[in-house]
């Protein structure tokens, strides 16, 4: 049975950690709220969306994010192969996701849009039909990454091996190439 305080309701500029958090939030907006270093450990959000909020290294122990919005979040550190992976539904826009977890995170067809994911572990993840629309891959870390039918066309900073990741039909641009012949010591001009 659903708690009706948590459904459709919008939390703004709360201070969410003296609060005791619902197990289940059901279309909830939260806007520039501050849950960086909580225990989300548990917590459904379905169709919600985050706005403006700082996550940094919340607790996502079996944290169930179904159908999920972000945008313009701070998110570092996260450790989203700690999240229920049941419905895992995400999608980023104009977010900071610097040294986050995607470690073995199925992640198809998610969009990231305008995000910095400087130093982010994406190994083993599942990534197929994935957008990375003006995103930043400084120091990312793909390794056995399943990227076939991803778009990485405006993408930037990213090393990639295409003999250790699959990149069937992936997309990149040709200003791109040098990110996928770092490990051959090629200069490409």
């Amino acid at each position: 049975m659903k708690n009706e305080e948590t459904v459709g309701l919008t939390f703004d500029k709360v201070d969410l950690k003296s609060r005791i958090l619902a197990r289940e939030y059901d279309g909830c907006r939260f806007l520039s709220c501050d849950l960086s270093g909580m225990a989300l450990a548990g917590v459904r959000f379905i169709e919600c969306n985050f706005t403006g909020c700082n996550l940094s290294l919340a607790d996502l122990n079996g944290t169930a994010l179904q159908d999920v919005i972000f945008d313009n979040c701070k998110m570092l550190g996260m450790r989203f192969d700690l999240c229920s992976d049941f419905a895992l539904k995400v999608h980023f826009r104009n977010c900071v996701l610097d040294n986050s977890s995607f470690f073995r995170v199925k992640l198809k067809n998610t969009r990231f849009e305008n995000c910095r994911l400087h130093e982010v572990d994406l190994t083993e993840a599942n990534l197929q039909g994935a957008v990375f629309a003006n995103c930043d891959l400084l120091g990312a870390t793909t390794d056995h990454t399943d990227l076939e039918g991803a778009d990485l066309t405006t993408a930037s900073n990213y090393s990639i091996d295409p003999e250790r990741n699959r990149l069937r039909k992936a997309r990149f641009a040709l200003v791109g190439l040098p990110g996928l012949l770092d490990k051959y010591g090629i200069e490409v001009e």
